[in-house]
């Protein structure tokens, strides 16, 4: 299995195809498997590469960790991955929910490695102008999960969000029952170490105008317009002055809908 070792943990990844690096970040699950199909779709034009983050699945943590900053050591891993994978070369970024507010940060921090960085959709609700009482309802589904757990948890996690079909499948698959071996540790690892944080996490929106031309926010056609994760991207495109991307279907549209992403993201990326 390839592996890298990074400060503090062994980061777990997967190659598909050959070309320009095109490296996806998985959001709340933490885990590679959800980007498999779109991986298949991508590897004639690029070398895609897949990982679980530090704490998810196979990505296992070594030592002591920072969990004040774990949002900026995420970004970092992004980077050293990327060195590691294409020394010579900047990288195409994906991310998606979590993992968008991931690639945000890898921006930020590390813009020298990074061609493009594709966000979708990020909870970010930090953006808002109703950020207080959005903060809140977040806040009141990680008190039902400590309380009450995971299941009850979720539910109102799918209603606040305005989960549609595909979301909605994806938190059922969070079931330890429906989901694969990691699924347990993944969403606990989740609630308890990023759910809170990732969305309130303040973005130095200067510096993201300064790497602008390297950002390109997407939103799925199936998403409600009044979810937070398409909320959010709707600020970050007026902040910035960036024109949103549509994609064919829902939140996590890539995972159902692979080849009709896989040419979408060709059209958009290489077009550019």
């Amino acid at each position: 299995m390839p592996e890298l070792e990074v400060p503090g943990a062994c980061l777990h990844y997967e190659i598909h195809g050959k070309g320009p690096l095109f490296l996806c970040i998985s959001g709340g699950t933490g885990s590679l498997e959800i980007y498999s199909q779109l991986a298949q779709h991508l590897k004639q034009h690029f070398t895609v590469a897949t990982y679980d983050r530090r704490g998810f699945s196979r990505s296992v943590l070594v030592g002591s960790q920072d969990y004040e900053h774990r949002l900026e050591t995420d970004a970092d891993d992004v980077a050293l991955l990327i060195k590691h994978l294409s020394p010579d070369k900047p990288a195409f970024v994906l991310g998606n929910s979590s993992g968008a507010v991931v690639a945000l940060e890898a921006l930020i921090r590390h813009s020298d490695v990074v061609d493009k960085v594709l966000v979708q959709e990020p909870p970010l609700i930090s953006v808002l102008p109703d950020f207080h009482a959005v903060q809140g309802k977040v806040q009141q589904v990680h008190q039902i999960y400590r309380k009450n757990g995971v299941a009850p948890a979720m539910e109102q996690f799918a209603s606040m969000t305005k989960s549609g079909a595909e979301t909605a499948a994806l938190l059922a698959a969070f079931d330890p029952k429906v989901g694969g071996p990691y699924t347990s540790g993944n969403v606990m690892y989740w609630l308890e170490r990023e759910f809170l944080p990732y969305p309130t996490h303040d973005i130095d929106m200067e510096v993201l105008k300064k790497h602008k031309g390297k950002l390109m926010l997407l939103n799925c056609e199936g998403t409600h317009r009044e979810a937070l994760h398409y909320r959010a991207n709707v600020v970050l495109a007026e902040r910035l002055d960036l024109e949103l991307d549509v994609m064919p279907g829902g939140h996590v549209g890539f995972a159902y809908m692979p080849e009709q992403w896989a040419r979408r993201l060709v059209e958009i990326v290489i077009g550019s």
